[in-house]
């Protein structure tokens, strides 16, 4: 069995793009939760920080990590996001520790 894989995503926007990142990127959520092994998919908005954008991400597996990295949309993403970014992304893998919230 593959093991899950996971990441927190920190994407900090430029002040007068935050609202057209939030645009943006708000349609790909849903499809996102849609894919076949997306355990968890969260945008976050920092409320201290509303520039600051963070992404909770658990997949399946790393394979399945893979696929959705590599759809149209998401390199789409990757090839604008500068666009509306102060930095590059800041990712960092986690370990999910307890059972996934849609399981209640």
């Amino acid at each position: 069995m593959s093991e899950m894989q996971g990441f927190i995503l920190h994407a900090k926007t430029r002040p007068e793009k935050s609202d057209a990142f939030e645009a943006f990127f708000s349609g790909y959520v849903e499809a996102s939760r849609a894919e076949p092994d997306c355990i968890e998919y969260h945008m976050l908005r920092d409320k201290q920080d509303p520039t600051l954008f963070i992404f909770h991400e658990i997949w399946q597996s790393q394979a399945h990590l893979d696929v959705h990295s590599n759809l149209p949309h998401m390199q789409q993403f990757r090839d604008m996001s500068m666009e509306y970014l102060e930095q590059d992304f800041d990712i960092r893998a986690i370990e999910k520790l307890s059972p996934s919230s849609s399981t209640r």
